[in-house]
């Protein structure tokens, strides 16, 4: 599943197309992803202008000049992809004629918008566990998907003293504290694992032992772990694309997440990377330098 850095790429390739844009035709091709669309979706995002494109946690979050707010959720294998035509003929940019300029649809894809600029913004899920949903944008942050989350770790909300609070008299492995959502909204299981390794602290390690000093390291080491792969597009596995197609590469940077075997990359450091399962995802670690 795409994780913050994979999400905030899409977002940012679709402000250069979406952004202060209007959509002039919007093709609901299937009734339902994970859950039914909204009523008259279609409808009510055709003839609208975006505003802006905001994220929240895993959400790309669309303003429309319409009083409403899209929610997109990707799901497992969701995809958002931009087609944008070299030449665009002015005559040619009515309503109706994009079909022109771009490659037909595919199977999977099962909300297309055309945007006035001629570009093509399609949404893609073969497994359909993606999710769109359509709320007033000023009650946006009481939609259930969001009211729930905790601070952006990119924020000024989540910060050292913070996440001491939060870590304090908790009985609960790091791992699983650090992908709790209603704690930090966004981190995955791969962004989690790369910190937990650069912080040198064992997945298992309960929350509540941590020396105060440790966790207070944490907070600038998650911001560099994600700040760090939003750079570099994201960490391509699988089904995951940027919104131009492109892969995501963070993954050639991984030091311990998907290595299980292989030599730790720390100099000096003579084991390998061992993997545990937690609540049934996998932990990458190297049993030498995390304990």
């Amino acid at each position: 599943m795409p994780e913050l850095p994979e999400v905030e790429t899409i977002r940012r390739g679709l402000v250069s197309v979406m952004a202060g844009e209007v959509i002039v035709k919007t093709q609901v091709r299937r009734a339902d992803l994970r859950w039914p669309f909204p009523d008259r979706m279609a409808e009510r995002l055709t003839g609208v202008r975006v505003l802006a494109l905001r994220r929240r946690s895993k959400y790309i979050l669309v303003d429309l000049s319409s009083g409403e707010t899209l929610l997109v959720h990707l799901g497992m294998s969701g995809r958002i992809l931009i087609s944008v035509p070299e030449i665009v003929c002015s005559a040619r940019k009515r309503l109706g004629e994009f079909h022109h300029f771009h490659p037909a649809p595919e199977k999977h894809d099962h909300v297309v918008f055309e945007m006035a600029n001629g570009a093509r913004i399609t949404f893609n899920d073969a497994r359909r566990f993606g999710v769109m949903d359509l709320m007033d944008t000023v009650k946006a942050e009481a939609h259930p998907l969001l009211s729930v989350l905790g601070p952006e770790p990119l924020g000024n909300e989540f910060n050292e003293s913070y996440l001491v609070e939060k870590f304090k008299n908790r009985n609960t492995p790091v791992k699983l504290a650090l992908l709790d959502q209603h704690l930090v909204a966004g981190l995955g299981n791969i962004y989690v694992c790369e910190t937990l390794y650069r912080a040198r602290i064992h997945p298992a390690t309960k929350t509540g032992k941590l020396k105060k000093l440790k966790v207070i390291a944490m907070v600038p080491i998650i911001r560099n772990v994600l700040v760090e792969a939003i750079a570099a597009g994201g960490s391509s596995l699988r089904d995951y694309r940027q919104a131009d197609g492109e892969l995501g590469y963070f993954q050639h940077s991984f030091q311990v997440y998907g290595r299980e075997g292989e030599p730790c990359l720390t100099q000096d450091c003579v084991a390998t990377i061992s993997r545990i399962v937690q609540s049934g995802r996998s932990s990458f670690y190297c049993p030498s330098c995390q304990r």
